[in-house]
């Protein structure tokens, strides 16, 4: 297996290469790399549905159906979809290409028509896009301010920056809410004959320059919560524009946070939260906080010092992080009431192995069950050209049954580097984007892998493409309405779905 290899410094000029998109007609497939006649274009056998059964997260009152909202489905980040994705029969492969190094559309949702609704960025440029969920097709477009990131020579700096509309979301009317480069959050509503600004809030009176909003969403009161990757957490009253801020001094948030009907849960690179807005002022409180193992390092495989994991909501009880602890690091489990009794951390959980050990995604999470993937090794893209790959893994982890600990149910040898991995309650298959090891003549091939959620068991591997184009580089997994997988890549977006 080819490892990851330590570089100082990437190609810049590489910036310098054509990023248009495609706009309006018949989409470029992303092209393939070299290699690709040399893998399988399938692996393993057809799978059987077998759907998971259980309590459903509740819908809630201000985003549009709970599965299609945001990149992580709904505002628990359960990362779950009840639809069925597919099963490996015939499988057929779309792609769209965006740009010749950019153009990654990170986060997909869908309309009550079915129709995409993306953000696609690329060193260039930012768009939400309508796209056909069949063909890909461009419908529609609106051009969001550009990150200031973008504007440097750094890739580094460009491929760590999570601000300017990648974990926008889809409210009850079905309109997308994006927290802007512009330090503004623009709520941009969609028809047949495309976009059109209905409402933003400026936020830089409060938000300084230089610093960006990372993520937003709406508490279930309906006011808009915002937090920026300099630790700014607000909120916004929807009607008068109101805005009401709290600093957490000294700490840094990249990631989205979740939203329960029992408040906002919000992790830093020192700390998990527990907030709530004043009735009265809707001031962010801190109903609780605590310290985690942020470790003493940037681990390579994760974008900052500290956890890489959005929480995530496990019914009405837990929130689910990751740290950063050496040698290995763990999953941890929280009580997330206002008040607990005895100690609020229930389960902290060591997984992978000891010195390749760390996430940049958030878990899976269903019932009691959190599955985590193992990102170690993964840094800039241009590192993991030529075949090599990060340590790759992925465990299930469950809570006891006593609520006082943890165990590890199964683990895989899989390997998938980047992506936000997705769980189908439709046909109990639990989807990853891996790269196959030890591909001939350095071929990075790519595949979208269907594991059994019960077993962690492989059942099927598709490949969708090889080379460089096909990175999935951070970009989160969606099953559609209609069974379909997509999965954002360097280049744009591809789809996997069964054929007739």
């Amino acid at each position: 297996m080819r490892r990851w290899v330590p570089r100082k410094r990437a190609g810049a000029a590489l910036l310098a290469l054509g990023l248009v998109g495609c706009a309006g007609g018949d989409p470029t497939p992303i092209r393939q790399g070299t290699g690709h006649h040399l893998v399988p274009p399938f692996i393993g056998r057809p799978a059987v549905a077998r759907p998971l059964g259980g309590a459903r997260i509740p819908q809630h009152p201000f985003m549009a159906a709970t599965a299609a909202n945001n990149m992580h489905g709904d505002s628990f980040v359960s990362d779950t979809h009840a639809a069925s994705g597919p099963l490996g029969r015939a499988p057929v492969v779309v792609s769209s290409a965006r740009g010749l190094l950019g153009g990654e559309c990170a986060s997909v949702t869908f309309d009550h028509r079915g129709r995409i609704l993306t953000v696609c960025a690329s060193a260039a440029r930012m768009e939400l896009l309508l796209l056909d969920p069949r063909t890909l097709r461009e419908l529609a477009s609106y051009r969001l301010p550009q990150r200031p990131s973008t504007r440097t020579l750094s890739l580094r700096r460009i491929t760590s920056d999570t601000s300017g509309g990648v974990y926008f979301y889809l409210d009850q009317r079905e309109r997308a809410v994006i927290g802007t480069a512009a330090r503004r959050i623009e709520v941009v509503a969609h028809d047949d004959a495309g976009f059109h600004l209905e409402r933003a809030y400026d936020l830089a009176p409060v938000v300084p320059p230089g610093d960006a909003v990372t993520a937003v969403l709406p508490d279930w009161a309906g006011r808009y919560w915002f937090a920026t990757r300099q630790g700014l957490i607000g909120t916004v009253e929807a009607e008068s524009g109101r805005i009401a801020t709290r600093a957490l001094a000294g700490e840094e948030i990249e990631n989205s946070f979740a939203v329960g009907p029992d408040g906002v849960f919000i992790v830093s690179d020192h700390a998990m939260y527990g907030f709530t807005a004043d009735p009265a002022s809707g001031t962010p409180e801190i109903t609780w906080r605590e310290t985690y193992d942020r470790g003493a390092r940037r681990k390579i495989g994760q974008i900052n010092q500290g956890s890489g994991t959005t929480p995530t909501l496990l019914g009405e009880e837990w929130v689910a992080i990751g740290d950063n602890a050496e040698p290995r690091m763990n999953v941890l489990i929280y009580r997330r009431g206002r008040d607990v009794a005895g100690a609020r951390l229930v389960c902290r959980q060591p997984v992978f192995a000891p010195g390749a050990s760390a996430t940049e995604n958030t878990f899976v999470g269903f019932g009691r069950s959190v599955v985590v993937e193992n990102n170690a090794g993964y840094d800039l893209f241009l590192t993991m050209m030529f075949g090599r790959t990060g340590a790759g893994g992925v465990a299930r982890v469950d809570l006891d049954d006593d609520g006082q600990g943890c165990h590890v149910l199964w683990e895989s040898r899989e390997i998938s580097p980047t992506a936000v991995p997705k769980l189908s309650l439709g046909n109990g298959l639990l989807y990853l984007y891996t790269k196959l090891p030890d591909a001939p003549w350095w071929t990075d091939a790519y595949y979208l892998t269907a594991v059994d959620f019960r077993t962690g068991a492989t059942v099927y591997k598709t490949l969708t493409g090889t080379g460089l184009g096909y990175d999935n580089h951070w970009a989160a997994i969606t099953i559609g309405p209609d069974a379909t997988a997509y999965a954002g890549t360097l280049r744009g977006l591809l789809a996997v779905r069964d054929g007739s």
